[in-house]
């Protein structure tokens, strides 16, 4: 017993072998932070920010992401000046020698390309808009433009991991795991970050799942794909014959090993694991029930369009953003594969407007009528614009576009952006910005602004450096929020 009371043991040993040692602490933060702090779940989250640093306009985020590129052209940046020119030869002063892809590199010409498409003022806002977007175009006063985005990106999976991940490298934490991260869930049952994929048209560019990816945050961040189907997640429902008494007590047993394994290691990455497993249980309830949309009235599929009804389309994808939204899940991330258009633009454009125009409009809507678009961020956009010449031949009817950084559109709504507004202009020809340029760290940084976070102090120290979203750049937009 002398020898016992006499032994040295530091400080991480007497914390880490106590009853009320650091693993547990930490274990019972990941699964259950509400009962730290005698509070109910819902209104505790377990991200690592003990406070906002600003006062939040948004709680959470809805991100329409439209992957291969948008043809600002065809859709909401209105350039007059390219339908009198139409064939003639872009001037060299205007591309300025901008970098090109080797799709167009090698060409002898660049003849300028009007959309074949034409565009209208509407609402108050007198915003311009394509005749692709009618559903759109009725809604542009709930609506912030922003014309003047930029990215360094020229390709497009280093475009989309930059937007997604604030680095055209891969490894990166996604920005959805970011939020996560730092904000943690409003929702114990859901995962803070899911993830809905679907597709426009075949023969696009694909996706991996790296977009969504927690990089080297903890892996309890990384998105959650939700899909099609009667098994929503994957690997989600116990095997047969597996009662969910046996899960619970299979559970309870696998938490005390992951413990002392925690104990030995401190390794967090054990916590994020169990924590992990309890979602997954907890999720067994809650995933099909906030999936299951059969009880949604006929009017909210008609507001969203026909496709609502076929599981896994963009518009049943929207519908079910609004619903995860209500369940207050953190980040709602939608990807959409189609815009990706080389050549045959105009007819392949008008299926992708097709797939997105009404339910986009039909979600903000529905986010408004239930009370959640102020305190909801929708953001539509994609990696890159597209150029104002047509790649290969142009004739009066056909012709493609490339890949264009260097100025192209989104949109935003709700969630402290100013409605009805525009900001930031392009140059007659629809090549360079001339007004108000937004980096895509710009665009980051404001995201995480108008959720309450200082981009500059939501940090991660990794391999003896401290990473964030926006790497060592950005600037909040100040001009666009309400």
């Amino acid at each position: 017993m002398d020898l016992l009371h006499n032994q040295q043991i530091d400080r991480r040993q007497f914390l880490t072998k106590t009853s009320l040692g650091l693993g547990g602490v930490a274990l019972a933060s990941l699964l259950n932070p509400a009962s730290l702090f005698g509070q109910s779940p819902n209104t505790v989250t377990n991200g690592v920010l003990n406070g906002l640093h600003f006062a939040p306009k948004a709680k959470r985020v809805i991100y329409l992401f439209q992957s291969g590129g948008p043809s600002q052209m065809e859709l909401f940046d209105y350039k007059p000046m390219l339908n009198k020119m139409v064939g003639e030869e872009l001037p060299p002063s205007v591309r300025d020698g901008q970098r090109l892809t080797g799709m167009t590199s090698n060409q002898l010409s660049f003849p300028l390309a009007g959309s074949v498409f034409n565009f209208k003022q509407h609402g108050q806002s007198g915003a311009w808009v394509s005749e692709l977007m009618p559903h759109t175009a009725n809604i542009v006063d709930e609506l912030c433009f922003i014309k003047s985005m930029h990215t360094e990106a020229i390709n497009h999976d280093p475009a989309i991991t930059f937007f997604q991940s604030g680095s055209q490298q891969n490894g990166r934490p996604s920005i959805g795991s970011w939020v996560s991260y730092g904000l943690g869930s409003d929702n114990q049952n859901l995962p803070s970050f899911c993830v809905l994929l679907s597709r426009g048209r075949e023969g696009d560019q694909p996706l991996y799942a790296k977009l969504w990816g927690s990089g080297f945050l903890p892996s309890l961040h990384q998105g959650v794909q939700f899909r099609s189907g009667k098994d929503p997640v994957l690997y989600l429902n116990d095997p047969p014959g597996l009662k969910k008494s046996s899960r619970r007590r299979m559970l309870n047993y696998l938490k005390e090993l992951h413990h002392l394994q925690y104990d030995r290691t401190m390794d967090p990455e054990i916590n994020s694991r169990v924590a992990q497993y309890e979602m997954a249980y907890r999720m067994q309830s809650s995933v099909p029930e906030t999936m299951d949309i059969s009880n949604e009235p006929d009017s909210i599929y008609e507001m969203y369009g026909p496709d609502s009804r076929i599981p896994g389309t963009y518009a049943a994808n929207c519908l079910l953003a609004r619903r995860l939204a209500e369940k207050d899940v953190k980040f709602i991330q939608l990807y959409h594969q189609g815009w990706d258009q080389h050549g045959n633009l105009p007819n392949d454009i008008q299926i992708m407007t097709k797939s997105v125009d009404q339910p986009s409009a039909a979600l903000v809507m529905d986010l408004k009528q239930r009370g959640l678009l102020d305190d909801t961020l929708v953001i539509w956009g994609g990696e890159f614009g597209r150029t104002n010449y047509s790649q290969g031949k142009l004739t009066k009817d056909n012709y493609g576009r490339d890949h264009h950084p260097r100025c192209f559109s989104l949109w935003m709504a709700g969630g402290g952006v100013k409605k009805g507004f525009t900001y930031g202009e392009t140059c007659e020809f629809g090549y360079n910005i001339a007004k108000d340029p937004v980096h895509v760290h710009d665009f980051q940084a404001t995201l995480l602004y108008l959720l309450g976070v200082d981009h500059e102090k939501l940090n991660f120290k990794h391999q003896g450096r401290r990473f964030r979203l926006t790497d060592v750049h950005g600037n909040i937009v100040k001009n666009i929020i309400a």
